[in-house]
């Protein structure tokens, strides 16, 4: 079977709150106390997920990682602060973030390779690497076709694949990759190394790799990973004018290692950079459809903004190579500040080749649609977290997903 493009989505976990736990994240420190509802946002997830399995795409998911973490809690000394909350955090539902992912035609051995973000930038993702890279290799078994690399070291901040995009002129083709990193000095933290991204794309065998500076100013209006001003699908660039340090120098350097590429840009007349990252405009999933078309599918606050809608309403109508938008709500997600992007990892290999119990099809979504109804908390307080029975009901909420699933070995 040839190569395609798998979307991978994290299914919102049961310990799903709002602690307010990320930096220059805006989205995630304005809901920071407000209640959390689990059940609706897992919910939310399992229909976007329908959704682009509707489309005629394939679709996969990986499960909630463990939590509360106990064993950060312990080497803790069971603290009392937010870093309580870290260890319940459910924010490896925005898979975005597990890891950078190569496709076999860009890597010198001819395999898939993922390399697993160590995420140390912030407490409550740092924690998160071991548990996914183990899922990882379950998912991705096959070393004929794959290689999962753990963590690079912690020295060099790795955010994994919201900071990296890839080219080519379709999926099975061989591309270019880019790693866009950031430079610290801002009121927010920039939390992809230069070290790390080159470090990755050693790790995987690449030739062709781009390694590009995020703009400081995107960082500091609150642009903490490259997906929320910039997405890639194909032969195709869709960026806001201020994503990069080098405008100019980063579409010559793309267009001369891909000569048919074309870049779509949003300039700030059109719309702001506060409102691109307002809206999540950017942190969509840009994807081929069957037919050939490219769709956007973006958050429902961004059809509702009047400067965006209005922008993608000209984008339609001009002919370009987006020829189609498709809202999606995901409500619970971008009230934590992830939109459709954050909570996909893109994965281009043959099906075939991938453990069956990670892909989905209408069935398996409406299983696990009825254990996350049956199980999953319909709200979270903030003075729920650190309760002893929400923690038996997360537990016991992650066991039942994974008997259904028949992924009782990534417990």
């Amino acid at each position: 079977m040839p190569l395609v493009e798998i979307n991978f989505d994290g299914l919102v976990g049961p310990s799903h709150n709002y602690a307010g736990l990320s930096l220059g994240n805006l989205a995630s420190a304005s809901h920071g106390g407000d209640p959390s509802y689990p059940r609706a946002a897992a919910l939310q997830g399992l229909d976007k997920m329908r959704h682009n399995l509707a489309l005629g795409l394939a679709q996969g998911f990986f499960a909630p990682l463990p939590r509360p973490d106990q064993a950060f809690l312990a080497a803790l000394g069971d603290p009392q602060t937010n870093l309580r909350a870290a260890a319940w955090s459910a924010s490896a539902m925005w898979t975005a973030n597990a890891a950078t992912v190569s496709p076999a035609p860009d890597t010198a051995d001819g395999r898939c390779h993922l390399t697993a973000a160590n995420l140390v930038t912030m407490p409550h993702r740092s924690i998160e690497w071991a548990d996914t890279v183990r899922q990882l290799r379950v998912a991705f078994a096959d070393t004929a076709h794959f290689a999962v690399h753990d963590a690079v070291p912690a020295c060099f901040g790795d955010e994994g694949a919201a900071n990296h995009m890839r080219m080519a002129a379709h999926h099975g083709a061989p591309g270019i990759e880019l790693f866009v990193y950031g430079k610290p000095g801002g009121p927010y933290p920039a939390r992809q190394h230069e070290q790390a991204s080159r470090a990755v794309a050693r790790l995987h065998g690449l030739t062709r790799a781009l390694f590009i500076e995020q703009s400081p100013d995107a960082i500091a209006a609150g642009a903490f990973h490259n997906d929320v001003v910039a997405v890639a699908n194909e032969g195709v660039l869709f960026t806001h004018e201020q994503a990069f340090a080098d405008p100019e120098g980063t579409y010559a350097a793309i267009r001369a290692a891909l000569p048919e590429a074309e870049i779509v840009v949003v300039p700030a007349s059109a719309i702001s950079l506060t409102d691109a990252i307002k809206s999540y405009l950017f942190n969509a999933q840009l994807l081929t459809l069957p037919t050939g078309e490219m769709a956007l599918v973006i958050p429902g606050e961004a059809w509702a903004m009047p400067a965006v809608r209005a922008y993608l309403d000209g984008m339609i109508a001009s002919n370009g190579p987006i020829r189609r938008v498709l809202p999606v709500d995901v409500r619970q997600s971008m009230a934590n500040g992830g939109g459709p992007a954050c909570l996909r990892l893109r994965v281009v290999a043959d099906p075939a080749t991938v453990d069956p119990r990670f892909l989905l099809d209408p069935a398996r979504i409406a299983l696990i649609a009825d254990v996350v109804a049956k199980t999953w908390p319909e709200q979270i307080d903030p003075a729920d977290i650190g309760r002893e029975s929400l923690a038996t009901t997360v537990r016991n909420a992650r066991a039942a997903l994974l008997e259904a699933v028949e992924l009782q070995e990534v417990i």
